[in-house]
């Protein structure tokens, strides 16, 4: 066997050798270069409505960047901040600018600078202002605050004031004599005001907790009670001589959540009033919350804790009296619902919903709904709810899954035939950042083969004014590479269920020789793999890989959050894991039927965090179908991951136990026959270690042989520190090489 592997090398190797120049692919292009890097671009900000933007220009001789505004149709621009004006007092080179927003009079900007990393993104670092008629430049925080240690600054509507938070209290300071008031005083590691815990964050997306009253008199914020969590610990075994721990506030699934509440006070200084909310705060979310805009009503989403029941509250903040104006239920689970606005002055307010078997956006007034968007198919987001112009534009793709596209319809119109907005020829994945007035937007498209283009556009027309990013250079070295396209199909199975699939063959395909198969899985229902855009670093491995003679497929299963109707994404409601790792393999087994290239004594899966735990199901479950799998970040056992995100799919484990031991990898795991090689960061404050840990034990006590492969110090992504990412795709491509062996026979 390892002379085979051997002899299948060499004939890789000679291909390369034989190849055009630029045409074949390495793990040395991909991962140890910039060659195929796409351009990022920096923050645009609309200005004046839309009718013009402001966007970064490099000033070669300051060595920053100037901010220059830019009008939307001409073109015609002007620069409002040189990178001169942003050098501080006392230093050399102007700052660096991560963000920025304008005051609502466009008179200062507040610039964040300095961030560092809380959890997954930078939300932690150093906030400057700067007068663009004075051109004084100045950092907020006073100068006792330590750097990098504000968290969410805003400007007050009326823009003289600034609020922040440090250290888990919310300070206001004023930008004309820069007095700064505390604003709360409990804030503490456990007692957080104006932001979130871990569990927060990562699964409701929380991270801004404050908000600015309309009339800027108030301000209303969360506070999180986190004492009652459990730490989770992770050891540092590298960066001193003795070890250290590192804790983690983590509610594992069971555990009651982190007590929230919601109160307003006032932005000069005072007590707090706390809104009446009803309910055990530990056995409830607060996931969302708006104010009226007339600034004297808030209106807040709570979730019970099996996130089957949404209450929409409306609370007056003169004294906290809260009632309930509408409600959501499902059988299965809901989602905090982001699209959530007041209409109408106040007197409506916007609500997504699966209540009729789809995605739709509602107008609710007086609790009585009215359905905006069409109720036979799903809205994915909404883009602009343009309620001047009687416009509702929102991304959806009603006929093909794999794809999405710019729709809008009339809001008030009693004739709502969507109209798609994206041109008809322009398939792919389709994004757009509108403008307040509705007449220009910021669009990005991709497809699965071709590197995005971002454009400036005019609406509805969606003429391009300018290109922001062509990736010309990016296309032409993606265009010169010896590759077939990713394919799109749909796998019928005996049950009638249509799912969608994808498939990239090697560029020297005979379908008279039979190929091993690697199937990339995710699986769960936070992410499709089976989706027509750029897929840049991954899609250059998998293409890499048909190069070396293996064809690169996946399968959407149900579950997935595919824009196929509520019942294909909820059917799996404490299954997660079961019918998933059913459609996974009941989809090979009818590929093998149909394609007889596929080599079936050579199938491979992999993935990572749920692909890692779908990677492992399938190893699993399925010892015959599967013969190699890399599971990266995975969860063994459901029992050990966050409370919010495994309770809303598979239940609450003292009320469905059996969902977690038949949906958990680790109880099969005594049936694996293949070659299994785990990954996993041993600083993972998200997937912890500890579940490989579990899992190692448990293939130890059935004497199964497996590889494992544990990175010191990395995170989730397990990108930290030189070298890790080519390292770790070297170490996934060597051992697909070594029991998987490529090419057709």
């Amino acid at each position: 066997m390892s002379r085979l592997i051997s002899i299948l090398i060499l004939l890789t190797a000679l291909r390369v050798t034989n190849a055009q120049p630029g045409s074949e692919l390495s793990l040395t292009r991909i991962y140890g270069s910039a060659e195929f890097q796409s351009q990022v671009m920096g923050p645009l900000r609309w200005f004046d409505e839309g009718a013009a933007y402001t966007k970064f220009s490099y000033n070669k001789e300051v060595g920053g960047f100037d901010l220059m505004k830019v009008i939307s149709e001409t073109q015609l621009y002007q620069v409002l901040v040189s990178a001169a004006d942003l050098i501080p007092s006392g230093a050399t080179q102007p700052l660096l600018i991560h963000d920025y927003q304008w005051s609502e009079d466009q008179k200062k900007l507040l610039i964040f600078t300095n961030s560092k990393k809380v959890w997954r993104l930078n939300t932690k670092g150093d906030y400057w202002v700067f007068h663009t008629d004075s051109k004084v430049l100045k950092k907020l925080g006073g100068p006792e605050v330590a750097p990098a240690t504000l968290m969410f600054a805003k400007f007050s509507p009326q823009g003289d004031r600034v609020a922040y938070v440090r250290e888990h209290n919310i300070y206001v300071e004023n930008l004309e004599n820069h007095e700064i008031i505390q604003l709360t005083q409990d804030g503490t590691d456990r007692i957080i005001n104006g932001t979130f815990d871990w569990a927060y964050e990562e699964e409701f997306h929380c991270r801004d907790g404050f908000r600015w009253s309309p009339d800027g008199r108030n301000i209303a914020y969360w506070r999180v009670d986190a004492t009652t969590i459990r730490d989770f610990y992770m050891i540092n075994n590298t960066d001193s001589i003795y070890s250290y721990l590192i804790p983690v506030e983590y509610p594992k699934a069971g555990e009651k959540p982190s007590e929230a509440k919601i109160g307003v006070v006032d932005a000069s200084g005072g007590s707090t009033v706390w809104m009446q909310i009803e309910g055990d705060p530990t056995n409830n979310y607060l996931p969302r919350m708006i104010w009226h805009p007339n600034g004297d009503k808030l209106l807040m989403q709570q979730l019970n804790r099996a996130q089957n029941h949404n209450k929409i509250l409306e609370g007056t903040i003169a004294d906290g009296h809260v009632k309930k104006i509408y409600e959501d239920k499902d059988e299965a689970w809901l989602e905090a619902v982001d699209d959530f606005n007041y209409f109408d002055k106040g007197k409506a307010f916007s609500w997504v919903s699966e209540k009729n078997g789809w995605k739709s956006l509602y107008l609710i007034r007086e609790g009585r709904e009215k359905a905006i968007s069409p109720l036979d198919s799903d809205l994915l987001s909404i883009s602009l709810l343009d309620e001047k112009n009687d416009w509702l534009y929102y991304i959806s793709s009603p006929d093909n899954p794999t794809q999405r596209y710019l729709w809008r319809v009339p809001l008030n119109s009693k004739k709502r035939s969507p109209q798609r907005v994206t041109p008809e020829g322009q398939s792919g994945w389709h994004t757009y950042q509108i403008a307040p007035n509705g007449k220009y937007a910021h669009h990005t498209y991709s497809t699965a083969n071709v590197p995005p283009i971002t454009d400036l556009i005019s609406l509805p027309d969606h003429r391009v004014i300018t290109s922001f990013i062509d990736h010309q250079s990016l296309r032409k070295k993606v265009t010169q590479l010896e590759v077939n396209p990713k394919e799109f199909l749909q796998i019928t199975l005996p049950s009638g269920l249509s799912l969608e699939a994808s498939m990239i063959k090697p560029p020297s395909f005979d379908p008279s020789k039979k190929y091993p198969v690697l199937f990339y899985v995710y699986g769960e229902p936070w992410g499709q793999t089976v989706v027509d855009k750029w897929g840049g670093s991954r899609y250059l491995w998998h293409q890499m890989l048909a190069q070396q003679g293996y064809i690169v497929m996946s399968i959407d299963n149900r579950g997935t959050p595919s824009p196929k109707g509520r019942e294909w994404r909820k059917c799996v409601y404490g299954q997660i894991g079961v019918l998933s790792s059913e459609d996974q393999a009941n989809g090979l087994i009818v590929l093998k039927e149909r394609f007889s290239f596929i080599d079936g004594e050579r199938i491979g899966i992999w993935g990572w965090s749920g692909g890692g735990s779908m990677t492992l199901n399938m190893m699993f479950r399925y010892p015959k179908l599967y013969h190699t799998g890399m599971s990266i970040a995975p969860v063994p056992d459901q029992r050990l991951y966050d409370n919010i995100y495994q309770e809303r799919y598979s239940g609450i484990p003292q009320l469905m136990q059996e969902s977690y031991e038949k949906g958990s990898p680790i109880t099969y795991a005594q049936q694996l026959e293949g070659n299994l090689l785990i990954v996993h960061g041993t600083a993972d404050d998200n997937v912890h270690y500890q579940g490989t840990e579990v899992l190692i034990n448990e293939l130890v006590k059935h004497n199964k042989i497996f590889s494992m492969l544990a990175y010191p110090g990395r995170s989730h992504s397990i990108n930290e520190g030189d070298g890790t990412t080519l390292h770790l795709q070297t170490t996934l491509t060597n051992y697909l090489n070594q029991n998987l062996p490529p090419g057709g026979k």
